[in-house]
């Protein structure tokens, strides 16, 4: 079933409002990160090496984030040209509780799963 209009409307608040959180987010990570490098001295390689991992972590979620940024971006412009909510691979409406659960999706249940499966099947 194709969504209402409040849907849409509805879906594009949610996205929106991830989208202001993640890019908010990482401007602060930026400048922390610019304050802790610059004010920090560690004579203990031990202190800056903990330091280094905690600092490679953050970024390794910002980069998880950026990923999820685009994602959001694609999925506004989903709405705005009317294909959000359509399965990228058979082309069926994705349920409203996944797309609820998670508004990026781009396939239905049932795509995703058979290629979760055909994904498990190629790594054995």
């Amino acid at each position: 079933m194709k969504l209402k209009k409040e849907d849409l409307e509805y879906f594009q608040g949610l996205l929106q409002k991830q989208l202001d959180e993640l890019v908010r987010g990482a401007g602060r990570t930026v400048d922390e990160m610019t304050f802790t490098e610059g004010n920090t001295a560690f004579p203990d390689p031990t202190d800056r090496a903990s330091m280094e991992s905690g600092r490679n972590f953050g970024l390794r979620i910002r980069d998880r984030e950026r990923k999820l940024i685009n994602k959001i971006k694609k999925a506004l412009e989903k709405v705005e040209d009317g294909t959000f909510g359509f399965c990228e691979i058979c082309g069926e409406p994705i349920d409203f509780k996944r797309l609820e659960a998670r508004p990026v999706t781009t396939h239905c249940i049932d795509c995703k799963t058979s290629e979760e499966e055909e994904e498990k099947i190629r790594k054995m």
